[in-house]
């Protein structure tokens, strides 16, 4: 298995090196061409999907992690739009981001150029297989995917989609390579191929990333996971933020950005609570601190919360809820429960907007704005490779310019150091 990942490894390796050369009308091609398959593949796609579908219930897989699982037309054809989305973009390879002219008469600039092969370990989420080999071609690099057991069938069809479509375009089949043993031992060597592969980059729960983050001789992209919280401060507009807290917990809750906690002033948790539970009775369970069970009363969907329930991303229709005494309480709370990745405060005040937006250490910080804004395609980048909790060397949604390094370029008159 072994030699088995290192030839993987050496095709990615020499698939870049085709990919630095390669124009950006033919690159868009190739997209172009993997957009329309997968829509002309729909049903084999999503036939293959079913068997995903099924073996997950029968393996009593949770109904949070078959939501991120399932694909259906719908979903396939924003996929694809996605792919579309980044041939519009602008590709970065090649770009300058500075210039000068040194006094010696050198022009020395940086230039964008593609990390190289970027190797991607992700679970129950097909949807992966397409936004990183499509952000990947677009930037010229190679990447190695290792989807999980449960992705298995429906991945096996995608990467077929996106293989042909490279070689209708003149690319090499290898620039977009799938791990197809479901073998956790690979997973393992992957982390230590760095004779080959550039980057890893793990799309999973806490665990994937400690995992990769200990054991990988490679860089590590850590993020994807983070309790994402709202703090609703006294000047809110109560109806409004009741939107947006629906909004950001019931849109999508399987998501990453979805809202976990939410966070409410004393002053107006007994009104906002009262609203909130209406709204979302036969929609959400609340979990509790005394206080907020207090306001929400005793009901099916109302139990007290629990030790760690706070440091629990629910990735389900369950919602914790506490009130304090103010901001300073709310942002306390915030760094002791793993605010990393998208927060928010409802307000009217712009004292406590700043206060919450200079405090709030999270890769993306809102103001009177749902969580669930925190998206590649919601920011204008097209799809993404993973949203990065960590400071280095991208942090948030990682789109076309996070999938590249630089290098420096100079040029002279056959110049020579004095």
């Amino acid at each position: 298995m072994r030699l088995e990942l290192i030839s993987i490894g050496k095709a990615a390796k020499q698939a870049t090196f085709q990919l630095a050369n390669a124009s950006t009308a033919q690159k868009n091609h190739a997209l172009a061409i993997i957009a329309d398959e997968l829509e002309a593949n729909c049903a084999r796609i999503l036939e293959a999907n079913a068997k995903d579908i099924e073996l997950g219930r029968e393996s009593g897989m949770s109904e949070a992690l078959l939501d991120r699982l399932l694909l259906d037309e719908t979903r396939l054809a924003s996929i694809a739009d996605d792919v579309r989305n980044v041939i519009k973009l602008d590709d970065p390879i090649g770009s300058e981001i500075e210039s000068k002219v040194l006094e010696n008469g050198m022009s020395l600039a940086r230039r964008r150029v593609p990390l190289g092969v970027v190797g991607v370990i992700y679970e129950a989420r097909p949807n992966v297989t397409i936004d990183i080999a499509s952000l990947c071609l677009k930037t010229g690099n190679a990447s190695i995917l290792r989807g999980g057991k449960e992705t298995f069938f429906s991945n096996m069809e995608l990467v077929k989609v996106i293989q042909s479509a490279l070689e209708r375009a003149d690319l090499p089949a290898a620039s977009v390579q799938y791990i197809e043993k479901p073998d956790r031992e690979l997973v393992s060597q992957l982390l230590k191929l760095d004779d080959y592969v550039d980057m890893i980059i793990p799309r999973g729960g806490a665990g994937l990333h400690k995992m990769c983050k200990e054991n990988s001789t490679i860089p590590v992209i850590i993020g994807g996971f983070g309790i994402s919280h709202i703090f609703v401060d006294e000047s809110a507009d109560l109806e409004k933020s009741v939107n947006v807290i629906e909004n950001a917990k019931v849109q999508r809750p399987s998501a990453c950005n979805a809202l976990d906690t939410l966070l409410v002033h004393q002053d107006i948790a007994a009104d906002l609570l009262i609203k909130l539970k209406t709204r979302m009775q036969n929609k959400v369970t609340f979990v509790a601190e005394p206080a907020a069970k207090a306001l929400l009363g005793d009901a099916e969907n109302v139990r007290d919360s629990a030790e760690g329930d706070f440091d629990t991303e629910w990735l389900s229709h369950t919602l914790g809820v506490k009130v304090v005494s103010d901001i300073a309480q709310a942002i306390d709370h915030m760094r002791e429960h793993n605010a990393s990745h998208s927060d928010a405060i409802m307000t009217n005040s712009l004292e406590s907007a700043e206060r919450f937006i200079n405090s709030v250490d999270s890769a993306a910080v809102y103001v009177n704005a749902s969580t669930r804004f925190t998206d590649g395609a919601q920011f204008g980048l097209g799809a993404e490779v993973a949203v990065s909790t960590q400071k280095l060397h991208a942090r948030g949604p990682m789109g076309l310019e996070e999938l590249t390094s630089y290098k420096w370029v100079g040029k002279a008159n056959y110049l020579v150091r004095a």
